[in-house]
């Protein structure tokens, strides 16, 4: 007879065998959470591995992603389209079955994980988009969102400060269908975590709000399925579930060591597991009794039946709302959206106000924010000076079913990793919102945003010197470039409110990546422009000015609220009879990606007398203006000062910029 434990041991074997196999991974967890994941998936887990996308599915997010053996096994032997072959080739270039799950490489995988934490944070993310959900599209008569988050996570995962940011949260929200098993193996890479991590783990849990269920076995399936069903009970709190356990269970001489964590076991060490474990099958081998205790796709289908028809009886009842959740959750923009944006761009260009662009940039959302209830935003403590809330805004703790705001407090770092979360989820489109200079604090995130990938915006004030008197430490200098430097981020700095509307379009039609909008505290003057330059914004880069005969001697190239200072310079070398273009580069990779031929027309290679200026450091601009261009930018700190006063002391001057292009001229 088949046992509950024999199924756990598949999990243990094929871990081993995969990470063996492929000379490299983490065996440990796997084998010590094997006997929770199997009470998890067979017991509770409502999935469909036909339908890996069903709406209503739980999530099921593995946060120690070095486990991802753990992951992979399950997804193998449940009916997901991960085969054997797959987690033979655990590790290896193009698999499905990468070292840490990604999302998108197999089905099943809900998110990317492996920098501790983040994968719990995006969880975080996934329940409360869940709640928001159940509470807009719910009714008396019909319930079609109504799922569970579920957590793995470990000792290093606690560790994280992002952790304690979005934990704290989770508890103030009530996320009560979020559940996370605590591996509470006392094991991290280093050896045993006594001398580094004596944390009072349940307290803290209880102190955010949390329901704690303390000193479970984790290899008793019994107490297992006992502290989920008292998690399942709670439906006003979100659970900790602190499973005791044993890292690398089943290995008779590395079990409850660090030796198991990041290392194959050897093949000698496998051989006595097997027999420790009583598995005496080979290497991949599973027998069919084994793939019949696990398989869930005649249960899935009919979880997801008895959902559907739940559905079309919700299809019928409420027409109009069972169109907007299927167009939220399929990550659609309003059929008009294009015609919405139009008519923004149109209404930003006809007013010719000095604004800042963050104030812009609130103008922008007050625009969009009626068409687009799937917008969900939020401020790290700065909403009054990110300019991230509009007048439809609505404090997801006053009114769930209404709610698209969320006061994130201080937490720079979880605030992005939940908006990857709530992206991931479906549903929503987040954005964020703190001071340019703290996007270091969610770096991490804001990367893992790109590399999953996730649509979040990334709204960024106060980006540079000219925030004045705040000084050095508030005031970025290589933070545009760095984001730059991320793949996949779209990084935008207008120059103005028209240019400030189209990144924020751009940003909201953009399902392959993420967008940091890097925004004014100080006001910039209006560009004007014809339909052409408006329509060539979203291009990246594109010529604002041109002298009256058609003929530059020279180019400058600006961003920001450095394009006025551009554009001030070419009137003052127009008098003197020099003929300037002036480019606006709001996205400067984004220009760098167009074709060829379109780059030709902004930049032609014979106009090599180049001059770029940007409040940041200079180096980036480097590749744009060639050997023979000069860069004016910041490669010091800055000081405090009033913003005029710092402009001239670092030399964003008028007299500065036209210097340099005489210059470049020869």
């Amino acid at each position: 007879m088949t046992t509950r434990r024999d199924l756990a041991n598949a999990i243990r074997a094929l871990s081993m065998d995969a990470v063996q196999r492929a000379n490299s991974g983490h065996p440990g967890m796997p084998m010590g959470m094997a006997d929770i994941a199997e009470v998890l998936f067979n017991d509770y887990l409502r999935h469909n591995p036909d339908n890996p996308d069903w709406w209503d599915r739980d999530r099921f997010v593995v946060s120690n992603g070095h486990g991802s053996m753990l992951l992979y096994s399950v997804l193998h032997l449940t009916g997901y389209g991960v085969s054997i072959d797959d987690l033979k080739n655990f590790r290896q270039l193009h698999s499905p079955t990468p070292g840490h799950p990604e999302y998108g490489e197999a089905p099943g995988v809900e998110t990317t994980t492996g920098p501790l934490g983040q994968g719990l944070a995006n969880a975080v993310g996934m329940a409360l988009a869940e709640k928001l959900l159940a509470a807009r599209f719910n009714t008396d008569e019909h319930t079609i969102v109504d799922h569970h988050t579920w957590v793995f996570a470990g000792d290093g995962c606690l560790m994280e400060g992002v952790s304690h940011e979005v934990c704290s949260l989770a508890g103030t929200w009530g996320l009560g269908k979020l559940v996370v098993f605590y591996d509470d193996n006392n094991i991290s890479i280093d050896g045993e975590v006594d001398g580094w991590f004596t944390d009072n783990t349940p307290e803290r849990f209880r102190a955010y709000g949390w329901q704690v269920i303390e000193d479970v076995d984790g290899h008793d399936a019994a107490a297992v399925a006992s502290a989920i069903e008292a998690a399942r009970a709670n439906v006003g709190q979100p659970t900790l579930i602190c499973c005791k356990t044993t890292i690398g269970f089943g290995s008779p001489n590395k079990a409850g060591t660090a030796a198991t964590h990041g290392a194959p076991l050897g093949d000698e060490e496998i051989e006595a597991t097997r027999k420790e474990i009583g598995w005496p099958h080979a290497p991949f081998e599973v027998p069919d009794e084994i793939r019949a205790g696990w398989n869930a796709r005649e249960a899935g289908a009919e979880r997801e039946k008895q959902w559907q028809g739940e559905w079309r009886a919700y299809r019928d009842a409420h027409p109009k709302l069972a169109a907007e959740f299927e167009r939220r959750l399929s990550g659609e923009l309003p059929e008009d959206f294009d015609r919405i944006v139009a008519d923004i761009l149109g209404r930003m260009q006809a007013d010719d106000a000095t604004v800042a662009t963050r104030k812009a940039s609130g103008q922008t959302l007050e625009a969009f924010g009626p068409h687009l209830p799937e917008l969900l935003g939020g401020s790290a403590d700065l909403t009054g000076s990110n300019n991230t809330n509009w007048s439809g805004s609505v404090d997801i703790m006053d009114d769930p079913a209404k709610g698209n705001y969320v006061y994130y407090g201080v937490r720079e770092f979880g605030m992005t990793a939940i908006a990857n979360g709530l992206y991931l989820h479906g549903g929503f489109i987040p954005y964020t919102g703190t001071f340019l200079v703290f996007s270091d604090y969610a770096r991490n995130a804001v990367r893992m945003s790109a590399l999953i990938p996730t649509g979040a915006i990334h709204v960024y004030t106060h980006d540079s010197i000219g925030l004045g008197e705040d000084g050095p430490t508030h005031q970025p200098v290589e933070h545009v470039s760095s984001l730059r430097l991320i793949p996949n981020l779209d990084v935008w700095r207008p120059a103005d409110k028209v240019e400030t509307a189209a990144a924020w379009a751009a940003g909201l039609a953009r399902r392959n990546g993420p967008t940091a909008l890097v925004l004014t505290r100080q006001g910039l003057p209006h560009q004007p422009r014809n339909s052409e330059q408006i329509a060539s914004i979203a291009r990246g880069g594109y010529v604002l000015s041109d002298p009256e005969d058609g003929n530059p001697q020279a180019v400058i190239i600006a961003s920001g609220s450095e394009v006025g200072l551009a554009m001030a310079a070419a009137g003052s070398l127009a008098t003197d009879g020099v003929g300037v273009r002036v480019v606006s580069m709001p996205n400067p990779d984004l220009f760098m990606a167009q074709d060829a031929d379109y780059r030709e027309t902004v930049l032609p290679a014979a106009l090599d007398a180049r001059v770029a200026v940007e409040a940041g450091v200079s180096l980036y601009w480097r590749h744009i203006v060639g050997g023979k261009g000069k860069v004016i930018g910041m490669d010091t700190f800055g000081a405090s000062a009033p913003a005029g006063d710092l402009f001239k002391e670092f030399g964003f001057t008028n007299e500065t910029v036209v210097r340099a292009v005489r210059e470049v001229i020869g």
